[in-house]
């Protein structure tokens, strides 16, 4: 058994330090609150967020577009050659 430290950031477990586990099986993970440390800025100072942080939030904020296909990653050679779609 292997005992990591991981942080959740919403969406996906981020461990503390590299692991060594095999990639593509599925694992079960026990979870356990521990004491919280010192907070881990990224390279921000306190109070700010990190780049990334801060462009995911502005992302978000940005409207969608109506006009915007919704299989665009399906059919980007489409989009982006002019290729014919593919069914």
């Amino acid at each position: 058994m292997t005992t990591l430290k991981a942080r959740f950031d919403g969406r996906v477990l981020i461990p503390e330090q590299p692991v060594d586990l095999p990639q593509g099986r599925v694992l079960e993970i026990h979870v356990e609150d521990v004491a919280p440390a010192a907070p881990v800025t990224n390279g921000a100072t306190s109070g700010q967020k990190s780049t990334l942080a801060a462009l995911a939030d502005w992302a978000a904020q940005l409207p969608g577009s109506p006009d915007s296909p919704t299989d665009g990653a399906a059919q980007h050679d489409h989009y982006l050659y002019g290729t014919p779609k593919r069914p």
